[in-house]
């Protein structure tokens, strides 16, 4: 079975799918091959799978980037979820905002607001491409920071490149995934501001949230799910489900996901398909408020 994933290696999904690949070999009962398609911010990705035969060999996981990108990206040649066959949301992986400590001295949420708003155009921002979950966890937090308009972004072709360089000091901050900017932050090249969750990550106990530091309605997740390619059979549905229950439930899977700081609530078919549509809406509105235009 091959895994299309549209995100670069050393994403967060790319480390979520290769700690979960044991397990789900074992439950699918053959070899699991992941194969990262991170072109074009991941549309080619989610082409190749839209185009893939609905036998239940070729699957994806992917983050939520997958409903953001029908409102910012023009001309998708895939429809979301239509093109698809949602399998499971299995959990969420928490965002945290970080700085080069040399290019942003801030060590907290005020902190990095006041030094946005004081230096408006001069920081800039990267992501793992426009329309992803990591620009707009961003331009929300900017938005609701009141310091909106005040920082570039810089798109990249993927999260790897993108962090060589917020190391480098070519950018000075930008939203990542908990697990991939892990050992950064305890070698202290990278500093965090906050975590984007409602709640504290037990991974990182100690980086508070940054509703708790004074932005009150700020919550955002990155959530990922099992998709297969649209008329997948509802048996191989259900087959593709439990396995993704067992491998999920492995011991070595489980420890590797709570290392990493991702929580598990593993959805039915039928969920996921309603998680799809409403987070489709939501993203819809959330880009239209901090009015970010279709590239």
């Amino acid at each position: 079975v091959k895994f299309i994933l549209p995100n670069a290696a050393g994403s967060g999904i790319d480390a979520i799918t290769r700690a979960a690949q044991p397990g789900l070999a074992k439950a699918l009962g053959t070899s699991v091959v992941v194969e990262n398609q991170s072109g074009a911010a991941g549309v080619l990705g989610l082409q190749a799978l839209a185009r893939s035969q609905p036998d239940g060999q070729t699957l994806s996981m992917v983050s939520n980037n997958v409903v953001i990108f029908p409102s910012v990206l023009k001309n998708l040649p895939f429809d979301m979820p239509g093109d698809f066959t949602p399998i499971a949301v299995v959990g969420a992986t928490p965002l945290v905002l970080v700085v080069n400590p040399a290019k942003a001295p801030a060590s907290d949420h005020r902190q990095f607001a006041a030094l946005l708003k004081s230096r408006p155009g001069v920081l800039n921002y990267g992501s793992g491409g426009s329309g992803t979950i990591l620009h707009l966890a961003t331009e929300i937090y900017l938005d609701e920071a009141g310091a909106g308009g005040t920082a570039r972004h810089i798109p990249y072709k993927g999260v790897g490149t993108m962090v060589n360089d917020l190391l480098g000091g070519q950018i000075d901050f930008a939203t990542l995934a908990l697990p991939s900017v892990q050992g950064h932050l305890k070698a202290g090249t990278l500093r965090a501001i906050g975590v984007m969750s409602a709640q504290r990550s037990p991974a990182a106990p100690d980086i508070p949230t940054l509703a708790e530091q004074g932005l009150a309605h700020y919550a955002v997740d990155g959530w990922f799910a099992v998709v297969g390619p649209k008329g997948l059979p509802p048996a191989q549905v259900q087959r593709i489900h439990k396995a993704v229950v067992s491998a999920f439930e492995d011991p070595g899977v489980k420890e590797a996901m709570a290392k990493q700081g991702n929580t598990v609530s593993i959805t039915t078919p039928e969920q996921a398909q309603a998680t799809f549509r409403k987070e489709l809406a939501r993203y819809a509105a959330i880009v239209r408020k901090v009015g970010l235009e279709p590239q």
